[in-house]
């Protein structure tokens, strides 16, 4: 099977990260896609924790996009990026593209192949 880019979708909202990675599931079945949604204790804001475990989830090899919905879900996956190793960071894209449309067109790149820079 060929690696694919992983996309984890950070959201202040449990539930909207996960209806995001349900709803580009079913275009891209074959690309490994996280939720990060919610803070630590599944309240609304954002989990430095959930953020970086989701990137270490997602990463097969091929790299991996982080789409945020808000700005400071934004700024914790910046956060993240800039506690990776070198190696790491240079297979990690953080992204500023609308939630639910940006997240579903990465998929479906992600799905048909496309490498980092295109997804």
């Amino acid at each position: 099977m060929t690696e694919r880019v992983g996309i984890v979708f950070v959201s202040h909202s449990v539930l909207l990260a996960q209806g995001a990675v349900a709803l580009a599931g079913q275009m891209a079945p074959s690309v490994r896609l996280i939720a990060a949604g919610g803070t630590d204790d599944d309240g609304i804001g954002t989990s430095f924790a959930k953020v970086m475990a989701g990137v270490g989830e997602a990463d097969s090899g091929a790299g991996v996009v982080v789409i945020s919905d808000l700005g400071s879900a934004l700024l914790t996956a910046e956060t993240v990026l800039d506690m990776l190793s070198d190696d790491e960071r240079a297979r990690v894209r953080v992204v500023d593209v609308p939630y639910v449309e940006g997240g579903i067109a990465a998929s479906v790149a992600a799905e048909t192949g496309a490498d980092l820079a295109a997804v």
